[in-house]
């Protein structure tokens, strides 16, 4: 049984594939200071639910964008599944070839989707990533990482929108019915929603008329579900690109 943990800067996803199929997965917040002995606690009780059980997990496999996080992580695999952790960035060979200035700088979480996005689709492919951060990232027919773009995600646009105007009030986000909002709220989330979507269908025709080759379009991400149909420059709406990506790259390493 593997285990699959994915840490962004908001949320952290846990996913077990038993060789076969996928047989959970679960999302929690991310916090840095949780111990290994919380996190196996809440993982215990979890599987337990499912009819599983901790003791069946004998491989494990880490892809994390928070440094403070790896130490917690690392010792609950070795702790409590007895084996040490491959770890994206550190003792896996992605089988990837990065294209830009300096591979070093991309995050773990973007070449993992990168492997994902690619078994999954093929390519060329742009895979749009919505997260904290709204990335866009460019990967050739090969599979080859071609750089891309970040950009600030639409909760952390809306957060700094309240923190900065003393009258803004703090809103959900929500796809408005229209585009002129008739009260703050509404001006708010269309303002957001739409600029978002705006941004989105922006870049991507900025990213396809550089490349200058079709590319199918991946997106991505803990709040991706939110654009759905609002755009038609999305081609795939995949929730599972990043856990695809880390199996494949622990099936790579297998015997590493």
């Amino acid at each position: 049984m593997l285990l699959t943990i994915d840490t962004g800067n908001t949320n952290t996803v846990f996913g077990l594939h038993d060789g076969k199929e996928w047989r959970a997965q679960w999302r929690t917040s991310t916090h840095t200071g949780r111990t290994a002995d919380e996190y196996v606690v809440w993982l215990s009780e979890l599987m337990r639910m499912q009819q599983m059980d901790v003791s069946q997990i004998n491989s494990c496999i880490i892809s994390t964008v928070v440094p403070q996080s790896l130490f917690n992580l690392r010792n609950l695999s070795r702790r409590y599944f007895n084996v040490d952790p491959k770890v994206i960035g550190e003792n896996v060979n992605l089988g990837v070839d990065i294209h830009i200035d300096n591979p070093r700088e991309v995050g773990a979480d973007r070449l993992v989707n990168a492997v994902g996005a690619y078994m999954s689709h093929g390519g060329p492919l742009l895979i749009v990533d919505s997260g904290t951060a709204t990335t866009f990232d460019v990967v050739d027919e090969a599979g080859a990482f071609q750089g891309g773009i970040i950009s600030p995600g639409i909760n952390l646009s809306m957060q700094a929108l309240h923190d900065a105007a003393a009258k803004l009030p703090r809103v959900a986000i929500e796809r408005p019915e229209r585009t002129i909002g008739r009260n703050t709220v509404e001006a708010m989330q269309a303002g957001v929603f739409w600029g978002y979507i705006s941004l989105i269908e922006g870049l991507i025709d900025r990213v396809k008329a550089e490349y200058g080759k079709p590319m199918k379009v991946v997106a991505t991400g803990g709040i991706a579900s939110l654009f759905h149909g609002a755009t038609e420059k999305i081609d795939i709406f995949d929730p599972d690109v990043t856990s695809v990506g880390l199996l494949e790259i622990h099936r790579r390493n297998a015997d590493g």
